[in-house]
């Protein structure tokens, strides 16, 4: 027998605050909400409040997770938070919730690609637990609150992206036909500059005038190709199956970003599949960035779908762009 890291739990949480669509009429002077229904699909979101943060959406997944693992936060050997959107910028947003929930035992480290961010992290946990048998139990968490981000005059954004957090706990096995099976990262770093938040780094510190260009909100500079995440996600979802030998009708279900329906659709489409293969949670969340894979997958297995044994691939991508595919038998 092999070690090896299993799924055993996942927790999500999001905010109260319920953003319909009718808001962006509103906002924006102008009837977007027939076109996010019939193109996006997205009905509503939901918004951070004033004093809520990323750490906060993180404290409480990271609190639900537990419960649902039935463990306590000393039992947690590591905490890896993936989110482009941090408390601070230093800091850690994982330091303050190790303190927050009282994980003594642990340590921790966040790590940023963007929206690919949770399944990379995800892969580097796995991993962790397989390298090194200090690692019993890993937990990781995707969040995401971009509405702190958003210009509110921007058309192209605002009514698109939105907040939550979600957590998996992955703890140390001795299988070989469980847990974790493989996992690929793949990086296309010229469109960097396409998508982002740009201001507040080093680039464009605080006090800049790309402050006043508003650089430090969400920027959509470029068009992506429409083609370009279908072709990518397909791909590399066709490169695990061949790595694991399987093929993608083998698949019992496929979670993957968020962002675009349309997207999604052209995916199982390449790959010979329909959507019942995959889960589609942006309708009442919207786009949830790092925590929408988790929260997708925290969702359905509520619902009593995912079965043990069943075969599980994530998908992610991200302004760079970064791509990120795992696979795991639960």
């Amino acid at each position: 027998m092999n070690r090896n890291a299993k799924i055993i739990a996942s927790g999500m949480f999001v905010p109260e605050k319920i953003v319909p669509n009718s808001f962006f009429n509103e906002l924006l002077g102008e009837n977007v909400s027939d076109w996010l229904e019939e193109k996006v699909e997205i009905y509503e979101r939901r918004w951070c409040s004033e004093n809520e943060s990323t750490a906060d959406l993180c404290v409480n997944a990271a609190n639900d997770v537990l419960k649902n693992a039935n463990l306590d936060p000393n039992d947690i050997d590591l905490i890896i938070i993936s989110t482009d959107t941090p408390e601070y910028i230093s800091p850690s947003t994982s330091t303050i919730v190790q303190h927050r929930i009282g994980a003594m035992n642990t340590g921790t480290f966040d790590l940023n690609s963007a929206c690919a961010g949770f399944v990379t992290a995800l892969d580097t946990g796995a991993k962790y637990i397989r390298a090194d048998k200090k690692y019993k139990y890993v937990m990781v968490i995707g969040a995401y609150a971009m509405s702190k981000y958003l210009n509110l005059e921007d058309k192209n954004t605002v009514s698109l992206f939105a907040d939550g957090a979600a957590a998996f706990i992955l703890k140390s096995v001795e299988a070989d036909h469980e847990g974790f099976l493989a996992g690929n990262l793949k990086t296309q770093g010229q469109y960097a500059d396409w998508m982002g938040i740009f201001g507040g780094g080093t680039k464009y510190p605080m006090g800049h005038k790309a402050v006043d260009e508003k650089l430090n909100k969400l920027k959509f500079v470029k068009r992506f190709p429409s083609e370009l995440n279908p072709t990518m996600w397909s791909e590399m979802i066709k490169e695990l199956c061949d790595e694991i030998g399987v093929t993608p009708k083998d698949i019992n279900h496929f979670f993957i970003s968020q962002l675009n329906i349309r997207a999604l659709r052209e995916t199982m489409d390449l790959l010979g599949l329909d959507m019942s293969n995959t889960a589609t949670i942006m309708h009442k969340y919207a786009y949830t960035g790092s925590a929408c894979i988790p929260m997708a997958f925290h969702l359905t297995q509520k619902q009593n779908k995912i079965k043990k044994g069943d075969l599980v691939m994530f998908v992610g991508s991200g302004g760079g762009l970064s791509f990120a595919a795992s696979v795991f038998r639960m």
